[in-house]
């Protein structure tokens, strides 16, 4: 099937999920609707997108996820995401993301590290002049377009940065999802939703290059090596 958008009864159920998230719910309101009006066109998104991404992200295609929360770590325990998600990773922990929820579609490249070490490297890779320089260029143009640079970063400042950092707000980061919001006046109930997705994408490529430029992603680790944290 062609993807032709998502119908507005798809966000309705997210507004239905924030009310009422639990299984007899889903069960009798709301997994039908679900799967006809979100998951479907999604996978068709999905399918969409990893054609157009194939000649410079490889094959592996986009993956989209599931609607059960894992709750095991988590406080908070309704049973299902108020959104639905579908990523592409080009390396480990670097790639691109997108999700429906009730405010609408969102699309993003993210950088997410796990590690220290990885976050250790960006700054040391923020600091350097031509690199830290050419990224700030980047992320300026971004914000030109319609980007939010967001991810979880210090309240104030890491160790030793001074607080008249020309790279300041950089610097903070320790991971990096740089993205734009569509809403339903978008068009998101039609193709161009698509088209929405693949202009985020392209538009975010330089980010997500010059991450992977200087191994900014989880490498392996050498025997009988710790890598630090």
């Amino acid at each position: 099937m062609t993807f032709s958008g998502f119908p507005p009864s798809a966000l309705r159920l997210y507004e239905d999920l924030a009310a009422d998230n639990s299984k007899e719910a889903w069960r009798l309101r709301h997994r039908e609707r679900y799967e006809r009006d979100v998951r479907a066109p999604m996978d068709e998104l999905a399918a969409e997108l990893s054609a157009y991404v194939e000649e410079w992200a490889g094959p592996a295609g986009v993956q989209v996820l599931g609607p059960v929360r894992d709750t095991r770590m988590s406080h908070d325990k309704s049973p299902y995401k108020t959104y639905q998600g579908a990523y592409l990773d080009l390396l480990p922990c670097l790639g691109l993301w997108v999700h429906l929820d009730r405010r609408g579609l969102y699309a993003s490249g993210r950088w997410y590290p796990y590690a220290g070490a990885e976050v250790a490297r960006y700054r040391a890779a923020v600091e350097e002049g031509d690199g830290g320089a050419e990224l700030a260029a980047i992320a300026g143009r971004l914000e030109d377009q319609g980007f939010t640079l967001g991810g979880d970063r210090l309240k104030s400042r890491p160790r030793g940065v001074p607080a008249d950092h020309p790279r300041l707000g950089l610097l903070r980061h320790r991971k990096i999802d740089a993205g734009r919001r569509h809403g339903p006046d978008a068009g998101l109930h039609t193709a161009r939703a698509g088209e929405l997705v693949r202009e985020t994408w392209q538009l975010v490529r330089p980010l997500l290059d010059w991450m992977a430029a200087r191994e900014l992603t989880p490498q392996p680790r050498e025997r009988g090596v710790d890598v630090p944290s």
